[in-house]
């Protein structure tokens, strides 16, 4: 009897010093193979194109690949679901536009996804403005031109976004509830198929990215009438924001942040922010931000997640107020 009892506490002393030495050394080991990073537009956006740089410094810093995984479509809802449901290894991340993930809350009315609580969130990255752009050709030159030409002729003019529930959609609804206009919404699989519609002249106007739009505005492809941030953008000075343009208490900011699934282990949570945060720190980084006027914005988990719950908050009565529905 004492010789069984021996036995199993001597078994049970070494299991529980096997769990205390391997646990370190597998999170040291980490990471062992690529790493997903899951954007939910198409390529070349604002989102796409900061996770691309970023990949490249965290693969440099973390010794390992990270591979940049677009899932477009239904708003970002189906990366943000695919990644909600991923396995909580650290080898899945999101980086989200977390304005629209706050809006889908909002605009999806049976989201299989709680869009705060199941996810790990990690750190924002970066804050930019949308610019809102016409053809070049095009006879409205300001924002008093769309509004004046738009109420002059109701219903015949039309604006695109990167899809339904996206802020590019939304900012062309707050636009129409700020000055009382009528604009058809036409949605695209993204930023960039939206702006060159518009290119192409089969819009009248759209919102773009910064990554989209600053290009073509150096080439003269676009003609950028309004930022929507509170302040001008650096790449272009001469372009009045929403609210010097005469649109009143219009401030829309893109904020980019990096996500996992829940469950998420805290070690592996913490070594993830502190990558991320050294990374945007690079130079790589820093020359992104500048060409794209965004501006480098980091945070702890808990202020990105209080974050979205406030944007949860802002953006309901927004949806609630234009009437933008998605069926599904």
């Amino acid at each position: 009897m004492e010789s069984s009892r021996f036995s199993r506490a001597a078994w049970l002393l070494v299991s529980t010093l096997s769990c205390v030495l391997v646990a370190p050394a597998n999170a040291q080991s980490y990471p062992s193979k690529p790493i997903r990073l899951v954007v939910g537009f198409p390529a070349s956006g604002m989102s796409d194109n900061l996770a691309r740089v970023l990949a490249k410094v965290l693969g440099e810093q973390m010794g390992q690949s990270v591979i940049v995984e677009n899932k477009p479509g239904a708003g970002t809802t189906i990366a943000a679901e695919y990644v909600a449901k991923a396995a909580p290894d650290g080898y899945t991340l999101f980086m989200q536009d977390l304005t629209t993930h706050a809006i889908n809350a909002s605009l999806y009315p049976s989201l299989r996804y709680d869009s705060i609580k199941d996810f790990t969130h990690l750190t924002l990255v970066a804050s930019t403005p949308l610019v809102m752009v016409v053809n070049p050709k095009s006879s409205i030159a300001s924002v008093k031109d769309l509004v004046e030409t738009a109420k002059a002729k109701p219903g015949s003019l039309n604006y695109g976004s990167s899809g339904i529930g996206t802020i590019l959609h939304l900012s062309g609804e707050m636009l129409k509830q700020r000055t009382g206009i009528d604009l058809m919404h036409v949605p695209y699989k993204g930023a960039t198929a939206a702006t060159m519609a518009l290119v192409g002249g089969d819009l009248t106007v759209t919102f773009a990215t910064m990554p989209t739009a600053v290009p073509l505005y150096q080439s003269g492809r676009i003609r950028p009438i309004a930022v929507t941030t509170s302040r001008r953008a650096q790449v272009m000075p001469d372009v009045p924001t929403m609210v010097e343009a005469g649109v009143p208490n219009y401030v829309v900011v893109l904020y980019n942040g990096v996500m996992a699934p829940p469950g998420l282990p805290a070690d592996l949570a913490d070594r993830l922010r502190a990558e991320i945060r050294k990374a945007v720190q690079s130079p790589e980084l820093k020359t992104f931000y500048e060409a794209n006027s965004a501006e480098l914005v980091t945070s702890t988990g808990e202020e990105m997640a209080a974050l979205i719950a406030g944007d949860i908050k802002k953006y309901e009565s927004a949806v609630r107020e234009s009437g933008a529905r998605v069926n599904e």
